[in-house]
């Protein structure tokens, strides 16, 4: 029997709907199972805290999961498709401790009222990560770490969690070293950076990197390679050789001389002795408990005084003081300020 025009219409709307419920569904699951160009996928979200969001990364780029604990604005959990905050990247030190900035140094960053309008991002790294892509005598592979922060987590978040693109990064130690190696590597990425105790001109104290990664049973040379062999390659990741990157990036160095300040406890103990840690051409401080810190202050002094010869716009804070999260903390409350102006969030 003919079919009506009236039937041959409703069966045509039925196809339609269904064509759309399919295209909707089809859009949810892509939405869920979306991934970084270089293949890294969000594999599992839970709440932390207060705030707290952690994140579980399926990394190609480290050959394993890996997590990211971020600190969440107002309104997040209700955004929009679309919707981003402007971010800091705050980064750990050797230890690779995601957690570290919320549970380890006492920083609070809940209470800080000016965070509020701002997503903060805590990326893991491996052991002495260095946040770098590793060199592994040329072969490359993981550890990748720069391209697992930058090409791997850094869009999965524009993507999907709310991340801007008006970007400033900060770290303590090894992650003093990211922001800035980071911000001089891709120019234009990260607005303003700020370094804690930064190991920030590593061919300072090549030394320092062998003998602490032999401390720790790696191997040294698999980082950048050999210093005198691979020279340019340690040359490409050392913020002091690519001062003239940061010629318009507001950058914050700061760093203690290793002697007890007015933040260690009475009695704090030295740190632990490396050996090879210290080079007799460079010796430390008869005063110093904390060798480490000692290099780092140095370090910071070097590239501070590159980037002004450059017309960087630098700014430093040196002191007596170890190589302790209490530092860490005052600086990171110190140089806030001037994150938050490169991000232009006004102050609550």
């Amino acid at each position: 029997m003919p079919w009506s025009a009236a039937r041959l219409r409703a069966l045509l709307a039925l196809v339609v709907a269904d064509l759309l419920l399919l295209a909707a569904v089809s859009a949810t699951c892509a939405e869920a199972t979306v991934s970084a160009p270089h293949g890294a996928r969000i594999i599992a979200e839970e709440a932390a805290g207060e705030r707290l969001v952690d994140l579980t990364v399926d990394s190609p780029a480290l050959g394993r999961t890996a997590k990211v604990r971020l600190l969440t604005p107002d309104g997040w959990e209700e955004r929009r498709p679309g919707e981003t905050w402007p971010t800091l990247y705050l980064l750990v030190g050797g230890d690779g401790n995601y957690k570290a900035w919320t549970e380890d140094y006492d920083a609070h960053l809940q209470e800080l009222p000016d965070l509020r309008d701002v997503l903060v991002v805590m990326p893991e790294m491996p052991l002495f990560g260095f946040y770098s892509d590793w060199f592994n005598g040329g072969e490359g592979g993981p550890p990748a770490v720069e391209t697992f922060h930058l090409r791997e987590v850094r869009p999965l978040l524009e993507r999907r969690f709310g991340a801007g693109v008006r970007r400033v990064a900060a770290g303590e130690s090894q992650g003093g070293f990211g922001a800035v190696s980071y911000a001089a590597r891709h120019p234009g990425l990260f607005r303003a950076v700020a370094s804690y105790s930064g190991f920030v001109h590593p061919l300072r104290h090549p030394h320092a990197v062998r003998a602490a990664m032999t401390y720790l049973g790696l191997d040294w040379t698999a980082l950048w390679g050999d210093p005198v062999a691979q020279r340019a390659n340690w040359q490409a990741h050392d913020p002091y050789y690519l001062a003239d990157r940061l010629r318009t990036t507001p950058v914050h160095l700061s760093g203690g001389d290793g002697t007890a300040g007015v933040l260690d406890p009475p009695g704090t103990p030295p740190d632990v002795e490396i050996p090879g840690l210290e080079d007799p051409a460079d010796p430390f401080p008869e005063d110093a408990i904390s060798p480490t810190e000692t290099l780092m202050q140095r370090q910071s002094g070097s590239l501070a005084t590159r980037l002004a010869a450059v017309g960087a716009p630098v700014t430093t804070h040196f002191y007596a003081g170890t190589h302790s999260p209490a530092y860490w903390k005052r600086e990171l409350y110190r140089s806030l300020p001037m994150l938050l102006r490169a991000l232009g969030v006004r102050d609550r």
